[in-house]
């Protein structure tokens, strides 16, 4: 035991989750070059039976009840185990199973077998499923997500289509975005097949902050990020965050102006004057973002031919 739930951890994405870890490691569809659990061991696009779902839902319960006695609170059980989670057939029982503790149950998955019946049945008992969308192109999606060569992007895209039209629950994407990638107009197609689902409740634009499978994997530039945060604004009506750091504190609003305005970029690049306004809100003045700049800790970009402030995630070191 102890292999199967981990946490609460914090998330900004889901609050405070409580991890279920249902894939033995690697076994998944794609072999994501950014992976920080590595490369793939076991390629596949079957569904097996891995574990024992009551074994699984035991440890949950126990990690359940041992966070609520000591004053944890838990926002969600969170399916992101060490592969993909709908390679487990009893991915649905298991879901029934955890409904008893009245806790919303959430799936992170790549979405790559999502055009599979059997998955989607799985997938509708949970509460929020977030998936995955790093290409709307072939030939990207091929060289960044290194799918199962029986896998077609076109079949996932469609899938997870299919599933949006039935889905009561809350529908998030995340899309990681790597240096020495030319993404030309892929942020519009990336954006528009996102703005045609339904129910996508926010789309996260995320850069690798943790050692990845290939080392000559980077996060992509702030210019790049910002670039595609303002398509994917403008595309789905400003339901858009960035993931580029740590989650913990990203909505922290302390009083403190640096460490507030560290936050507020880290999640939403920031036009000149929306940060000139904050600045008189907070009393203080543009001395501060010179200093942020000079200790690389902000960073200042272009779009559209106004100056943009990022949080400066590229000389973070990783975890």
């Amino acid at each position: 035991m102890g292999t199967f739930a981990f946490g609460p951890i914090p998330s900004r994405r889901l609050g405070k989750s409580l991890g279920i870890n249902n894939i033995p490691l690697k076994h998944c569809t794609y072999s994501c070059v950014y992976c920080q659990l590595g490369k793939t061991a076991d390629y596949c696009i079957e569904r097996k039976d891995f574990y024992d779902p009551d074994a699984v839902c035991m440890e949950v319960e126990r990690k359940v009840d041992k966070a609520l006695q000591s004053g944890w609170s838990i926002d969600y059980l969170t399916f992101v185990p060490d592969g993909e989670p709908t390679l487990d057939s009893k991915l649905g029982k298991e879901v029934s199973i955890l409904k008893r503790f009245g806790i919303p149950i959430a799936v992170l998955t790549n979405a790559s077998i999502m055009w599979r019946d059997d998955v989607k049945e799985d997938l509708m008992g949970a509460d929020l499923v977030s998936i995955k969308l790093d290409a709307a192109s072939e030939d990207l999606w091929r060289r960044i997500d290194r799918p199962h060569k029986k896998l077609a992007l076109k079949t996932i895209l469609d899938g997870m289509s299919e599933f949006a039209e039935d889905f009561k629950g809350t529908i998030i994407s995340e899309t990681m975005l790597i240096d020495g990638i030319r993404y030309g107009n892929e942020f519009e197609k990336i954006a528009d097949f996102l703005a045609s689902l339904k129910r996508l409740g926010k789309a996260y634009v995320a850069v690798p902050t943790r050692p990845p499978a290939e080392r000559w994997v980077k996060p992509a530039s702030e210019e790049t990020v910002n670039a595609a945060f303002q398509i994917f604004t403008e595309k789905l009506d400003g339901k858009v965050e960035c993931l580029t750091g740590y989650e913990g504190d990203a909505f922290a609003f302390t009083g403190n102006a640096e460490e507030d305005l560290l936050g507020i970029t880290a999640v939403h690049p920031m036009r000149k004057q929306a940060v000139e306004e904050f600045l008189k809100k907070a009393n203080e003045d543009w001395q501060l973002v010179d200093k942020l700049l000079r200790e690389s800790k902000l960073a200042e970009v272009e779009y559209g031919g106004d100056k943009y402030y990022v949080k400066n995630f590229r000389t973070r070191k990783t975890e």
